[in-house]
Order: structure tokens, then C-alpha cells, then sequence
């Protein structure tokens, strides 16, 4: 009988913060997809608003929304009845705007190695995307790590294959695309070592 009368004081008693927190992740996941769908209209409209001539703009306007889906469609065809990976979601969501703001604010161009964090930064997205749909809380260490870094590298292989068939033997770079590449790819596996250490200390705590 305590349990009961105090139960429903508990909920009643909980800081707006406590309310709010089940709706932050949704929030933020339509507001990025709204982000990037305005985006990729825009880009469609005028590439040089995206700073993305000679980028592959239309390649990349296909691209961002069909990523944008991926968890959607994976959770729909796979896990339907589950409880929807938000966190997931969001993490893949933002490689997208990411791409899009460093394009759209041309610090690709401006800001030295901003390239080079963009790399480290979406490998370790969409690994600990893949990561917390894909493994277990009660994974060893080494069982993150396997996961973020086989799908991390797998995916920064895919970009840079992307890359490489829509625009870079066109582009001036292509002198240097070799190196870059390498780079790229070392850069891709870090990102996803450092995403599998804070999944991993961020389980470990909770």
C-alpha cells in the first residue's frame, strides 16, 4: 500500500527537466531532418549556396536524404515493435548537417584540418550509431570496439568511394587524392576507436 500511495507523488514530483527529457531526442531528430531537407532544396535551387560547386551537388542532395532515413527504414523493416533508437537516429542525422553547415559556412575552404575533424567527428557518429543498434549493454570492451571500427571503416570507405566516382577525378585534387585518402581512412578508424571508448564508459556508468 506505501508503494502505491507513493508512486503517483513521485511522477507528480518530478522537475520539468524529468518531463521533458523523453521528448529532447525526437525534438531534435525532426528538427535535423527538417534542417536537412530545407537544405537539400536549397542546394537543388542554387549549388553555390552550399559552396558545393565542382562537390558532386546533386550527388550529394540524392545522398543526404536517403542517409537521413537509413535508421527509419532499418527500424521499420527489422525491429519494428521495439522502442524506436532515437539516439541512433540523431547520431546518423547529423552527419548529414554537419557535412551541410562545413559546406554551407565554406569552413572546408577557410579552416585549416576542419576536413580532417569532419572525418574523425562522422566516423565516430555513425559508428556509435551503429553501436547502439547493433550491441548488447553487456558487451565486452573488445566487442564494442569490433563493431564501431568494422562499421566505421566500412562507411568511410563508402564516402570516400562516393567521393572518388562523383567527383574527384574531375577536381584539382585529384593530384593529391591518394594521400588524402589514406589519411582519410586512418582519420575514419580513429573516429571510430574514440566513438567506441565513450560508448563504452558511457554504459560502464550507467
Amino acid at each position: 500500500m506505501a508503494v502505491q500511495m507513493h508512486l503517483p507523488m513521485r511522477v507528480e514530483g518530478r522537475s520539468p527537466a524529468e518531463r521533458l527529457a523523453p521528448h529532447v531526442l525526437p525534438a531534435l531528430v525532426v528538427i535535423g531532418k527538417v534542417v536537412v531537407v530545407l537544405a537539400v532544396v536549397r542546394v537543388l535551387m542554387d549549388p553555390a549556396w552550399a559552396h558545393l560547386e565542382g562537390k558532386a551537388p546533386i550527388a550529394r542532395v540524392i545522398m543526404y536524404p536517403l542517409w537521413a532515413m537509413a535508421v527509419p527504414v532499418l527500424w521499420t523493416t527489422t525491429r519494428r515493435g521495439s522502442a524506436y533508437p532515437w539516439l541512433a537516429d540523431l547520431l546518423v542525422t547529423l552527419t548529414c548537417f554537419t557535412d551541410l553547415a562545413g559546406n554551407r559556412l565554406d569552413l572546408y575552404n577557410s579552416v585549416d584540418r576542419f576536413d580532417d575533424g569532419m572525418h574523425v567527428l562522422n566516423a565516430a557518429l555513425v559508428s556509435a550509431a551503429f553501436v547502439v543498434l547493433t550491441v548488447g549493454r553487456s558487451a565486452t570492451f573488445a566487442e564494442i570496439v569490433e563493431a564501431a571500427v568494422s562499421f566505421g571503416l566500412t562507411a568511410s570507405l563508402a564516402w570516400e568511394l562516393f567521393e572518388y566516382g562523383t567527383f574527384l577525378t574531375r577536381s584539382t585534387e585529384w593530384t593529391t587524392a591518394y594521400s588524402d585518402t589514406i589519411g582519410d581512412l586512418t582519420l575514419g578508424w580513429l573516429g571510430s576507436v574514440l566513438a567506441a571508448l565513450v560508448v563504452a564508459v558511457v554504459w560502464r556508468r550507467r
